[in-house]
């Protein structure tokens, strides 16, 4: 919790107005679990308010890592703040079209019913392209520049960023079939909150793990540089074993839902 604190300090003071779209996306999903709790509308076998909740808690958790991991870069300050407002401005906009179309009780992506709903959806494929395209020059800029952490969590993070790119390749896919489930329509029996498919295909799952690798591969590689006595080059060494393994899983994810198997079935 101290470290929480100690991040979220630090994004506050690098750039208040991300930092404020990162607590206007925790008030989102506050208001997506009231309206989960008072309104009992079912779209594609789930509360109207659940998508908005996963997208809203996403979002702020992707935001608050751009804003963090950007205070490591050697960017002018100029840089830094068109970048943060890039990320921070195009991701509100985007959960702002997905909890307008919740309460409307309609689908927000592959959702083509009318040129309006197309128009949205096609706004939310721009805004996406936008960050894939940050994320590729954090890709090369965390390749050719030295960051302000050690080189264990540099490799870390080129590690995450490529990753998180194959993430939304991954939505790209899903966007080109115009659904999320394979073998069966979208919508059906899921697991609990995040709903994805028990009998099905589901490739959200690739993409979930997909989009967290950001985080979750430089966490690896934090917690072996403080807490490992190892040498640099074998901490080197196994966050790059570490981020092989974790992009396999979302090689076999990905494949698994291509075949029509569910990730987990019950």
């Amino acid at each position: 919790m101290k470290y929480i604190k100690q991040i979220f300090s630090i994004i506050k003071k690098s750039s208040p107005i991300l930092y404020g779209i990162v607590i206007t996306h925790l008030f989102f999903a506050l208001g997506c679990i009231i309206g989960f709790i008072i309104d009992d509308r079912i779209l594609m076998g789930v509360n109207v308010w659940i998508k908005p909740l996963k997208f809203s808690i996403s979002g702020a958790v992707y935001i608050a890592t751009v804003g963090y991991l950007i205070t490591l870069y050697p960017y002018s300050k100029i840089k830094k703040n068109i970048i943060n407002n890039i990320v921070s401005w195009t991701l509100l906009i985007e959960i702002g079209i997905i909890i307008y179309q919740a309460s409307r009780g309609v689908k927000s992506h592959y959702n083509e019913s009318s040129l309006f709903d197309a128009l949205l959806f096609a706004a939310m494929g721009i805004l996406i392209a936008i960050n894939v395209l940050i994320m590729i020059l954090f890709i090369f800029d965390s390749i050719r520049l030295k960051l302000k952490v050690k080189k264990p969590v540099q490799s870390a993070i080129i590690m995450g960023w490529i990753i998180i790119v194959l993430g939304s390749w991954v939505g790209g896919q899903m966007i080109s079939q115009m659904s999320h489930n394979v073998g069966i329509a979208d919508g059906g029996e899921g697991l609990p909150l995040v709903n994805w498919s028990t009998v099905a295909g589901d490739l959200r799952i690739a993409h979930f793990f997909g989009l967290h690798g950001i985080q979750i591969i430089p966490l690896f590689a934090v917690v072996i540089s403080k807490k490992m006595n190892i040498a640099p080059k074998n901490q080197i060494s196994a966050v790059i074993f570490f981020g092989l393994l974790y992009a396999a899983l979302i090689g076999f994810t990905f494949y698994q839902a291509k075949q029509g198997i569910p990730f987990i079935r019950l």
